[in-house]
């Protein structure tokens, strides 16, 4: 009888689903509007997709990904760099389905937001807007190397890099301002009105999230 019970739960434990580790989260900065982290997952581990707050999320890299909703099937996705998401609050978790480390910023908005549209407000014809609801305005961004946009200005912002680039800001008098990014450099900018200057060899590409 005891040996049967010990091959019944030897069976048991077979079947048992592996548990599945949580995302290694790494905050990188935080203030009144927004708290902001880097997570990255091995193949085959998880973590929330969804927080307890609104939140955005923009991938630095990944192949594969399964998203479990509490209440749904795993949904299997291709995930590639610069894509960005708004998960639903507290929508179940992602896994890393790839066979490399899946890297994402996530921007947690710590305000309800506000009613007001800005659209392509204040910004170059060159700029892409990528989305905008009451908690941000989310818009891609990309210089050539040494290349030079329009005077435009920006609200507080989040600065996501995934091709950094040496550059400048030209004040609207006349003074010079470094503004380098390092790629996957992610950093809190103050509204401003410049120009964009590329002094380098390689093409910027940035998103910005504007926190309303």
């Amino acid at each position: 009888m005891r040996e049967s019970c010990a091959l019944i739960a030897a069976a048991v434990l077979s079947f048992a689903p592996t548990p599945m580790l949580r995302a290694a989260v790494q905050p990188l900065f935080s203030n009144e509007k927004v708290a902001v982290t880097l997570e990255t997952l091995a193949p085959g581990e998880s973590g929330p997709y969804g927080g307890e707050r609104k939140c955005a999320v923009v991938f630095l890299t990944g192949e594969s990904a399964e998203i479990q909703s509490p209440d749904g099937p795993k949904i299997k996705r291709v995930v590639n760099r610069g894509i960005v998401e708004e998960p639903a609050t507290h929508e179940g978790i992602i896994i890393n389905a790839g066979s490399s480390p899946l890297r994402f910023v996530r921007v947690e908005f710590l305000t309800a937001g506000g009613n007001q549209t800005w659209g392509m407000s204040g910004l170059p014809p060159n700029y892409k807007l990528i989305h905008e609801n009451q908690y941000g305005r989310f818009y891609e961004i990309r210089i050539p190397a040494h290349g030079t946009e329009p005077q435009h200005t920006h609200h507080d912002r989040v600065v996501i890099c995934l091709s950094g680039a040496q550059l400048e800001h030209i004040l609207p008098d006349g003074h010079r301002q470094p503004s380098t990014l390092k790629t996957d450099e992610v950093v809190w900018r103050a509204g401003q009105t410049h120009i964009g200057h590329n002094l380098g060899d390689t093409d910027l590409w940035v998103i910005a999230i504007e926190p309303k």
